[in-house]
């Protein structure tokens, strides 16, 4: 959403995913990046199979906690999780200047979602990668995405997507009329800090769907924005063990739909 306050234009107006830091893990990726498609670097974690998931990280890139959940998800279902480098040759948004504390660092921020993180230009990234995973051989390709991240999967799910089947975690930019032009099974894991009648309202467009059935969701009413990835704190016992329930019902989900 974009929308006009001041002198600078604001491109998410989601307050949690604008102010809630993220932590550091002690957790050491598995993985290893790899140049492809289009995507000079790629963090490739799992083994061969005839399906692939893609995880769309948030505003922070790489970060240890987000490659665990990839690491956890290729692990359980025997398969290659892909997590590509959306903002090259640009760098992800700046960890330490985050939450911004002055207007000038507010501005940057949108800024960042206006260029280096347009949604637009991201799925456009996400449908051309997981169209060259299908044209190599991969029968089945799902996408996760975490806050900005989830408004991209969701996006890249509407009308003639190479994607099988999206979820999204604690996303920002929810949006309903993505959710009107979903094609394929979702799968939303928000937490308390996400607009709840966004949800609701998503979770009844979703109802309507004939694949409904195969569709997932779960409130995590005691988590809060970024639990999943960049700004997990596992050694919080609760957080961790939300995190794993999340991750393992994501495997559940992209096992039951690819």
């Amino acid at each position: 959403m974009t929308t006009a306050t001041g002198s600078h234009t604001v491109h998410n107006t989601n307050t949690a995913c604008c102010t809630v830091p993220p932590v550091q893990s002690e957790y050491t990726p598995k993985g290893s990046f790899k140049s492809v498609g289009d995507f000079k670097k790629v963090y490739v974690t799992g083994e061969s199979s005839a399906n692939a998931i893609v995880c769309v990280y948030d505003i922070f890139g790489y970060f240890p906690q987000t490659q665990q959940g990839a690491d956890m998800i290729a692990a359980s279902l025997k398969t290659t999780v892909y997590m590509p480098d959306f903002f090259e040759p640009d760098a992800p948004f700046p960890s330490e200047n985050f939450p911004p504390t002055t207007d000038e660092g507010k501005q940057k921020l949108q800024a960042f979602f206006g260029g280096t993180a347009s949604p637009s230009a991201a799925v456009q990234k996400l449908t051309a990668f997981a169209q060259h995973l299908k044209s190599n051989g991969k029968q089945k390709v799902g996408a996760y995405g975490f806050c900005w991240g989830g408004k991209v999967s969701l996006a890249s799910a509407g009308k003639s997507t190479p994607l099988d089947a999206v979820s999204i975690v604690h996303p920002a930019m929810l949006s309903v009329s993505d959710a009107e032009q979903l094609t394929v099974p979702l799968a939303i894991y928000p937490s308390k800090d996400e607009p709840v009648d966004e949800y609701v309202k998503i979770l009844q467009e979703v109802a309507k769907k004939p694949f409904a059935s195969r569709c997932d969701n779960k409130l995590y009413a005691d988590m809060f924005h970024g639990w999943a990835a960049a700004r997990a704190d596992l050694t919080n016992q609760n957080n961790k063990e939300q995190f794993e329930d999340l991750y393992t019902r994501l495997a559940q989900f992209f096992s039951k739909n690819l």
